[in-house]
């Protein structure tokens, strides 16, 4: 079973997500967490596999939670889920050390399969989030 915690300051989506990844087989939800603050607090007690982390919360942003796990706890991936995939967002999260990033209009087995990827060592990019990447490094550019 893979252990998943759950980051939204949004409780319908928080809900709901959780809800979702309860449907899917080895995955098991250990908490859930209504900003970046909880997220740390909650990796820190549960030990999960995958910190599925929204970016905008308050108290502590997707971003600082991501770097604030990933340096105390690196055996915690992040896989950030987001209604935003703009390079503003995007970069600031792989650099902070997110190993896979979505957005909210992916389905169930999206979510899974990213999961599973980081989980193996591998990356859980949305196909959309992929071109990004690609385009701004064949481009030569370098996101600030």
């Amino acid at each position: 079973m893979t252990r998943v915690v759950v980051a939204d300051d949004q409780t319908i989506v928080r809900e709901g997500i959780v809800m979702l990844l309860g449907l899917l087989p080895d995955i098991d939800v250990v908490g859930a967490a209504a900003d970046g603050e909880e997220a740390v607090r909650l990796v820190a007690e549960q030990r999960p596999d995958v910190v599925l982390m929204d970016l905008r919360m308050p108290r502590c942003d997707g971003v600082e939670a991501t770097r604030r796990i990933r340096a105390e706890h690196p055996g915690t991936q992040v896989v950030v889920l987001t209604t935003y995939a703009d390079d503003g967002d995007l970069f600031p999260a792989l650099r902070a050390g997110a190993r896979g990033y979505l957005t909210k209009d992916a389905g169930g087995d999206e979510i899974a399969r990213a999961i599973a990827d980081v989980t193996a060592g591998g990356a859980g990019l949305s196909p959309a989030v992929q071109s990004r990447v690609l385009d701004a490094l064949s481009a030569g550019d370098r996101p600030a």
